[in-house]
């Protein structure tokens, strides 16, 4: 896969995106990842089942989906530094509120807010930002992003559980809005500032006054192409797997007979693994496609699925499932943006970008509720067992977007 690595990238623009790098490693780290990791404790102290708080997430995850196409828009537009920090913002404050609730509505309604700045703040605006500001060079600052924000999930458990440990729930999640607002926030407005110098100005197409029509007929044709809803199915696929499998992990280690200690120390590895999995792209980009890659992504997390399964005979495969999701799901975070770009190019990429997330967060947004469901009917057996085929029918629509580009 021709390109070049990280490390052929100008020295100023690897350093000027270092500041955004670090900001989503905070977000993702407060505001998803808090989720899963606080999830035993809710269940705990609010006395409310899985399936009631599940379905906080899956709203707050459903409302980011369907408003990732107007941020896109917005951010097309030139919106992207009152749409970053804004959800950002908006994410922290909404934050601070979750630690004061006792009622589920307030729950509920909380978490649908946090779904609104998800919109704003996640991957998919970050990457629709660097794509329209940097043009041809967005794949690789998405790279150098990834690579440093795939320890969020490193930072967010372990700080869980031990801040829960010392101040309770409550404490750890003012102490996550707190990180988001005083940290993340200045390295976001840095980050964005400094992103601007790199500007693509000569891969910006002027539109004629009145093309509204045009743009519309853009969007209508882009879904009429099979490859636009191959790729929504395949990211829809990856987005569900990681939605069923991650916001239970630490229930379905306990399952297992996995130890409280042991289970935190294999969520916080997924991080690491995440970015071994994107060094390895890197380091193989010239002599792999992207569709191999991608087609390595969903066959590991299909496998790590399977070793998790069987982790209960034998617990060193829970090590084995780190490392295959971990990898598969953190090299699939380049991949997407990647694919999108070259299958449909990088005109309107944020709208484009956008409607492409409806699926994948809808992925997310159904699998914390579906995992709890089918953990009702049937145990995590039958939740892993579906995520693995899930994996597998992802890798076929991938397999056939290949075909039909």
């Amino acid at each position: 896969m021709p390109g070049s690595s990280p490390r052929s990238l100008p020295r100023s623009l690897r350093r000027d995106v270092a500041p955004l790098a670090l900001a989503q490693t905070i977000v993702w780290a407060a505001v998803y990842y808090s989720f899963p990791a606080l999830l035993p404790e809710w269940e705990r102290d609010l006395g409310w089942s899985k399936t009631e708080l599940s379905g906080a997430f899956t709203v707050a995850l459903l409302i980011a989906a369907l408003l990732a196409p107007i941020a896109g828009r917005l951010i097309d537009r030139g919106a992207g530094r009152l749409i970053h920090p804004g959800g950002t913002l908006l994410a922290a404050v909404l934050l601070a509120a979750l630690s004061q609730v006792t009622e589920l509505w307030q729950f509920y309604a909380l978490w649908a807010g946090i779904g609104l700045a998800m919109a704003g703040c996640l991957y998919e605006a970050a990457f629709a930002i660097i794509t329209v500001t940097v043009g041809g060079r967005a794949r690789e600052a998405i790279t150098t992003v990834t690579l440093v924000a795939g320890f969020a999930g490193t930072l967010s458990f372990p700080s869980a559980h031990y801040l829960s440990a010392l101040y309770g729930w409550r404490g750890t999640v003012l102490a996550f809005a707190g990180a988001v607002l005083v940290v993340a926030m200045p390295l976001m407005l840095v980050g964005l500032r400094l992103l601007e110098r790199h500007r693509a100005v000569e891969e910006v197409v002027e539109e004629a006054p009145g093309d509204a029509a045009g743009r519309a007929a853009g969007r209508i044709g882009v879904t009429r192409r099979p490859a636009f809803w191959l790729l929504g199915f395949a990211f829809g696929a990856i987005g569900l797997v990681h939605g069923l499998v991650l916001s239970h992990l630490l229930p379905i280690l306990a399952d297992r007979g996995i130890g409280a200690a042991t289970a935190v120390l294999a969520a916080a590895m997924i991080g690491p693994m995440q970015v071994l999995g994107r060094v390895v792209m890197i380091a193989t980009e010239r002599r792999v496609k992207i569709f191999g890659v991608a087609m390595a992504c969903y066959l590991g997390m299909a496998l790590g699925c399977v070793a998790l399964l069987l982790a209960g005979v034998a617990p060193w495969l829970v090590a084995v499932f780190v490392v295959l999701h971990g990898a598969g799901y953190g090299t699939a975070s380049i991949v997407r943006p990647v694919l999108t770009a070259q299958l449909l190019g990088r005109r309107r990429f944020g709208v484009i970008a956008g409607m492409l997330a409806i699926p994948f967060m809808g992925g997310f947004a159904i699998g914390p509720t579906a995992a709890a469901l089918l953990w009702e009917a049937g145990g995590y057996d039958l939740v892993l067992a579906l995520a693995a085929g899930a994996a597998m029918a992802g890798l076929g629509a991938v397999v056939a977007a290949g075909r039909v580009r």
